[in-house]
């Protein structure tokens, strides 16, 4: 349990190479997106004998190891307030760039340095709902592994191929493969809408706090704002890369239409 509880922590997770996976319905979509899980920890007093898609068989099916906790021990172990009783260990999530296919319909979100998990979940859960390719965060602040990313994500962290490198990686990697950048950024005349993003194209956003670095607003990429028309300049970073998604598959839409 001591062991358990200690995987709450970053450098813990990294050091053992896995991560955390909380909460029944993330688990679900865990397993259907191919994760085999080490242990598998579920507390009666709190799931009762609800098990509508069969997780416990499932996982034992994967070679997991169960275990039934009491209340006050899956408590300790618990990384979320109001636990539902589920709580899986799963090996750490592949991150490597290079396994990143492109191809002509390519269609990528970079985040650079953002720091709060929600805002990481929120961005891989409007990827997975618009067919992103792949998120990959350049100069990454959070882990991937958190598993406030993986709760924010409904899980969503395992469908969505993700990757994480420095910001000059990145950039390379970029143009090697051909891939448009859009920079998303209010310091432009230039709106989304007026850009083509039906080809490999990658969407990048900043930090909450200071938006792009000076690194990537000075590369040769295309610098396009969202229409805003009240006092703000700027929006909620997961809320920038949803919209600007969101126009790249509306664009793909009608000209697949057309």
């Amino acid at each position: 349990m001591k062991e358990l509880a200690a995987l709450r922590r970053r450098r813990n997770r990294q050091n053992a190479q896995v991560t955390l996976v909380e909460g029944y319905e993330e688990l679900d979509l865990a397993l259907r997106a191919g994760v085999r899980p080490r242990e598998l920890y579920f507390c009666p007093a709190l799931t009762g004998d609800s098990d509508p898609r069969n997780v416990v068989s499932r996982a034992a099916e994967q070679g997991a190891a169960l275990y039934s906790l009491s209340r006050q021990a899956f408590d300790k172990a618990a990384y979320r307030e109001g636990p539902d009783g589920w709580l899986a260990v799963v090996p750490d999530i592949e991150t490597d760039l290079s396994r990143i296919e492109v191809d002509e319909h390519a269609l990528f979100v970079v985040c650079e340095s953002v720091e709060k998990p929600g805002n990481l979940g929120s961005m891989l859960r409007t990827a997975d709902a618009a067919g992103v390719t792949a998120v990959i965060s350049a100069n990454p602040v959070t882990d991937w592994g958190n598993p406030n990313v993986i709760r924010a994500s409904k899980g969503t962290v395992f469908a969505v191929p993700i990757a994480s490198a420095g910001s000059e990686e990145v950039m390379n990697w970029l143009a090697e493969h051909a891939v448009d950048v859009v920079a998303a950024t209010p310091d432009t005349d230039v709106l989304m809408t007026d850009l083509d993003m039906t080809g490999p194209t990658a969407i990048l956003v900043g930090s909450e706090k200071y938006g792009l670095s000076d690194r990537w607003l000075a590369g040769n990429h295309t610098k396009a704002k969202i229409p805003m028309f009240g006092q703000v300049d700027s929006l909620n970073v997961a809320v920038s890369a949803a919209l600007f998604t969101y126009e790249a598959v509306r664009q793909r839409m009608t000209s697949r239409t057309a």
